[in-house]
């Protein structure tokens, strides 16, 4: 079936993305928003932990970077809430299913149903059409999307946060659990922005630096007459090249934009940047996608 994935992949290489609709069962999509459900009941956070996730990028250093709780998660399941959910003294002001931002990063590794999806039969077989020989799971990610924060996600390359030599190397795969729409905060893109390198970091600091984490490089301000949305039907998987500038608007809708998504190295002939926030760690180097 090489024949006919050939004007897919195409597509990929030029634009640096690529849509595929109903790559995933609804029963799928089903069996990981119970899960996450389940997740979320038994959340229990401490309090010093409760960590604001924000994308903007001074609160990015000031509250992740100060932070060792985003630091020590790439191999943890660990949550991330919404700003103004809790209060000073770290108790939620909203009940917690509505408070989480996103969960991660390691939900592939260590959460049953999420290890199912990313290492699938169908996941493996689009990988091997890609062409990718030895790639390793790096991270994963529940993203809620609820619509009464209203968050959106600025412009970025994922590339900014998992750099790799050469580059070229990250791909991300995200799967919408509900239909993601122009008013629910779906996915923008820039056809083609995925050849230009990459116009920022976001590096460990050196130690005894006020924060963990800081930018090397800055965002350009992008023309948003060149962004697309990419509307997708529930279980549509989006390949996102690691280098592709996209990003989400507000959620201004009633209802939530429940994703998931991973990414994934090719790691032959690979170098991990050691600089990246998240580090493989003897109790979870990155398993192989091909498992």
């Amino acid at each position: 079936s090489g024949e006919e994935q050939s004007p897919c992949l195409f597509q990929f290489h030029k634009d640096g993305f690529l849509v595929l609709e109903q790559f995933f069962s609804a029963e799928e999509c089903d069996s990981m928003r119970s899960q996450i459900q389940r997740i979320v009941a038994e959340m229990e956070v401490p309090p010093h932990c409760r960590t604001a996730f924000s994308t903007r990028e001074e609160e990015q250093l000031q509250e992740q970077g100060s932070s060792d709780y985003f630091l020590t998660s790439g191999d943890k399941i660990r949550f991330f809430f919404e700003k103004g959910v809790l209060d000073e003294k770290g108790n939620f002001l909203i009940p917690k299913e509505r408070s989480v931002s996103k969960i991660g990063h390691a939900l592939h590794a260590y959460d049953p149903v999420f290890k199912q999806i990313t290492h699938s039969p169908k996941v493996q077989e689009l990988g091997r059409k890609l062409g990718l020989e030895r790639p390793v799971v790096v991270q994963s990610m529940y993203i809620f999307k609820v619509q009464s924060f209203k968050l959106s996600l600025t412009p970025h390359q994922d590339a900014s946060f998992l750099h790799t030599e050469p580059l070229g190397r990250i791909l991300g795969f995200w799967i919408a659990l509900e239909d993601a729409t122009q008013e629910n905060g779906c996915l923008w893109f820039i056809p083609g922005s995925h050849t230009n390198g990459i116009s920022r970091r976001m590096v460990r600091a050196a130690s005894g630096a006020s924060t963990c984490v800081e930018f090397v490089g800055s965002e350009p301000a992008y023309d948003d007459k060149q962004f697309i949305p990419l509307p997708i039907s529930k279980g549509g998987l989006i390949l996102i090249h690691g280098e592709v500038v996209h990003k989400s608007e507000l959620n201004s809708s009633e209802s939530s934009r429940h994703a998931f998504t991973f990414h994934v190295m090719e790691a032959k002939g690979t170098t991990w940047s050691k600089e990246n926030w998240l580090q493989p760690t003897p109790e979870l180097p990155f398993p192989s996608l091909y498992t």
